[in-house]
């Protein structure tokens, strides 16, 4: 197939770069180009903040039940095309097709949350908090703000942080991933479709030249961002020593703590499709299984093995895949890499993905799943993030030995705790040092209409992503104080700070 040559899309059209400067698009089943991106200048950068710039100060007069109205005919914009779009993500991701449907989706329950802005932007009144004195506050938006989002959502994060913002009244810059940009660039002429008016939704491809122009414009309000730890520490600083609103979300070592009493077939199967699912190019997925108790870790080990052995890697379209390649051969290597790392300090490999090859599709960024046992909590494979489907199984003797070890790792994202045990589940979701907790639930990613964040190293920043911290994140808050003349007495306390006595 030929080369496609991708483009920016400034100004409620398609514009072609003139940086000069490409990235290629790989389709990971074969290893091939499919594609090329545009790696913006900062010059392309300043012209597409310059027209968000005059393209908001209208849109922000428009009433939120205008902008809701944009937004739902957006979603049944995007439901017509959900099949189209999910086999283009999955085509540049390598996510299965079924999976890039669960990426769009979670994309757009958040969309749904945002059409609810009428009601989220309503301040708070009081009427007579003084004598003839009524307060009231009201949201505004912040203006033009940045979104720089990762390859392994391509759908859902940049929706999770242009919903909100738009629905607010600000116009938002979507940096993506030079990995995957197809669907992103779709979502911008499905939102100029639905009625948004150009330039409010700008899509601008590029690498660190771009970030860094993004980063030090003077006319963009806020920055969010979903990567590494390293980039996020990177853009927070960067970000608020100009000025700026961050909120920086970084990598993560998802936990399960698994006690004794816990239903080990649910367990199994439940590690199983978060450890392995996407092949494991998830920020949420489950990486560090902790079975408590030998007895615990033996058992939960066979029926591991037994399962891991059975999943079926294919390419992205292969309905019977359970999942598909990673995004690149960079991340093969990376992940390799971990494998022979954790073995080099002593871990014992119970399933080895390594020498994984798909007949037919040998070029392709393909591994197998690999499951570790025994993993030391002094190994890199234990202390950093792997994003491939590598499961390392870390055995405790003692419950309060597994709450030490997320509750003390550097990350801080998601964790899990399996029991059958009411007051050992309290406990738990009391004392663990995690953002994010689920009980008998392996991926404890929240519902739209709540906040999605983690803690320590793997966020950076006050607020966390949709739900209500999202209206707040891309809104200043203005407080009015008033009274009419008709009550007030001539020369009354002009020198004195005011009260409400």
């Amino acid at each position: 197939m030929p080369v496609r040559d991708l483009t920016h899309f400034i100004a409620g059209k398609p514009s072609a770069s003139t940086s000069g400067r490409y990235s290629d698009v790989f389709n990971p089943n074969t290893g091939e180009v499919q594609a090329r991106v545009p790696l913006a200048s900062s010059a392309e950068v300043d012209a597409a903040v310059a027209d968000a710039v005059q393209a908001q100060r209208s849109w922000a007069t428009w009433n939120p039940q205008r902008r809701a109205r944009i937004l739902t005919k957006f979603l049944h914009l995007v439901e017509q095309e959900r099949e189209s779009l999910a086999q283009l993500l999955s085509a540049e991701h390598g996510k299965t097709v079924a999976d890039a449907h669960g990426d769009i989706q979670r994309g757009l329950e958040v969309v749904e949350f945002a059409c609810g802005i009428p009601h989220l932007l309503k301040g708070e009144y009081t009427v007579g908090a003084g004598e003839g004195i009524d307060v009231y506050s009201m949201r505004q938006p912040l203006g033009v703000v940045a979104g720089i989002t990762p390859f392994n959502f391509p759908a859902m994060i940049p929706l999770w942080k242009a919903a909100p913002a738009i629905a607010c009244g600000n116009a938002f810059i979507l940096k993506p991933s030079e990995r995957d940009p197809s669907v992103p660039l779709r979502l911008a002429e499905l939102f100029l479709e639905a009625g948004l008016p150009p330039g409010i939704f700008n899509v601008v491809n590029g690498d660190k030249e771009a970030v860094d122009a993004l980063l030090h414009h003077p006319d963009i309000s806020a920055v969010g961002f979903v990567g590494s730890t390293p980039i996020a520490q990177y853009i927070y600083s960067t970000a608020t020593a100009n000025g700026k609103r961050a909120q920086c979300f970084g990598g993560a070592k998802n936990h399960a703590i698994v006690m004794p009493d816990a239903d080990l077939d649910q367990v199994a199967d439940a590690l199983v499709g978060a450890g392995y699912g996407s092949a494991g190019e998830r920020c949420m997925a489950i990486s560090v299984a902790v079975p408590v108790g030998e007895a615990t870790a033996d058992a939960l080990v066979a029926k591991l093995t037994e399962r891991v052995r059975n999943l079926t890697v294919g390419t992205s379209d292969d309905e019977d895949a359970d999942f598909g390649p990673l995004v690149c051969s960079d991340a093969l290597d990376r992940v390799n890499s971990y494998i022979d790392i954790a073995i080099a300090d002593g871990a014992d490999v119970v399933v080895d993905g390594r020498a994984f090859t798909l007949p037919g599709h040998e070029k392709g960024f393909f591994t197998g799943p690999t499951l570790l046992d025994n993993v030391p909590t002094t190994s890199r494979a234990y202390i950093e993030e792997i994003f491939g489907p590598v499961l390392t199984v870390v055995r405790a003797d003692t419950y309060d030995e597994a709450l030490r070890l997320p509750s003390e790792h550097e990350y801080g994202n998601g964790v899990a705790i399996f029991t059958r045990d009411g007051d050992t589940a309290r406990d738990f979701t009391t004392r663990v040092n995690v953002g994010m907790v689920g009980v008998n639930v392996p991926i404890p990613v929240p519902v739209a209409y709540h906040t999605f964040g983690g803690w320590k190293a793997s966020n950076f920043g006050d607020l966390n992503q949709h739900g209500p911290d999202s209206i707040r994140f891309y809104t200043k808050t203005k407080t009015v104080t008033q009274r009419w003349p008709s009550g007030i007495k001539e020369n009354e306390g002009h020198f004195i700070i005011p009260t409400m006595k």
